[in-house]
């Protein structure tokens, strides 16, 4: 456990990140407070996914390094990443037929070794993760029968069951309604004060600005701003990013910042 954000454990380099010939981000340096929730945020195509694929070892830079615990990620194997990172990608298929406690027990894989037995250790971790996603009455379920906030949390789970240090979270709450997305934001933010390192991609800025502890703001495939989010939403930081007027307030909840979004449409009442 951290006693808070300190050096970045994971970080990108003077990266540059592209689609075949398409370049997303181009001499991108950004680095992830160890014991930091961090929160990417920005408009639709401005490179958040890219940045979390490329953090992920998923997507190669071509040019720059992405650095893991003080070393470039390509010189791990794997199955050494995969005990120090986990991801939720965007979408994810499950096999047909495989359950939900079959899925999750999935995240287990990179702990194991060759003649290894399933340990008391691998039960405890699917365990813990079925019961901190609430999914512990779906265990026997078909993943494929499941709504698509059930299974999102059922994937959540799976990566738990990882038990890295570090975790990575591509829109988790996709699918999910405002209930559950809060109850996962709870569960992130719970993982976070136990002293694992969080990088999530959030679309909603309330949710970023209440819950991450560091942010990182994008536009165009470049960082135009990061820090605490009381440092980092401002009313014109949203309107430059977003092109979005706005008025800020102080969140009533936890004193924050809150955006409240101005629309022409909406007239005072």
């Amino acid at each position: 456990m951290t006693d808070g954000p300190g050096h970045a454990r994971l970080e990108a380099r003077g990266v540059e990140l592209a689609y075949d010939r398409r370049v997303i981000s181009a001499h991108l340096d950004v680095a992830v407070p160890d014991g930091s929730f961090t929160v990417i945020i920005g408009p639709n195509a401005s490179g958040k996914s890219t940045l979390l694929r490329g953090l992920a070892r998923l997507l190669t830079p071509r040019t720059g390094q992405i650095v893991l615990d003080g070393r470039d990620i390509a010189t791990y194997r794997p199955k050494e990443v995969a005990r120090r990172l986990g991801l939720l990608p965007q979408s994810s298929l499950a096999p047909d037929g495989i359950t939900v406690a079959e899925l999750v027990a999935r995240g287990r894989f990179p702990h194991q070794r060759l003649m290894q037995p399933w340990s008391a250790e691998d039960d405890a971790a699917v365990a813990d993760a079925l019961a901190a996603t609430q999914t512990t009455a779906l265990s026997t379920r078909p993943v494929t029968e499941l709504s698509g906030g059930q299974r999102q949390r059922v994937w959540v789970a799976m990566v738990l069951a990882q038990r890295t240090p570090v975790v990575l979270l591509d829109e988790p709450t996709t699918y999910l309604d405002i209930a559950h997305q809060i109850e996962l934001l709870e569960l992130f933010a719970h993982l976070n004060r136990e002293g694992r390192t969080l990088v999530a991609v959030l679309h909603d800025l309330n949710h970023a600005a209440r819950y991450a502890t560091h942010l990182v703001a994008m536009r165009d495939g470049a960082i135009v701003a990061e820090g605490p989010p009381r440092e980092v939403i401002t009313s014109a930081l949203v309107e430059e990013v977003f092109g979005l007027p706005n008025v800020l307030i102080e969140d009533p909840v936890t004193g924050g910042p809150l955006i409240v979004p101005l629309g022409s449409a909406v007239a005072p009442r």
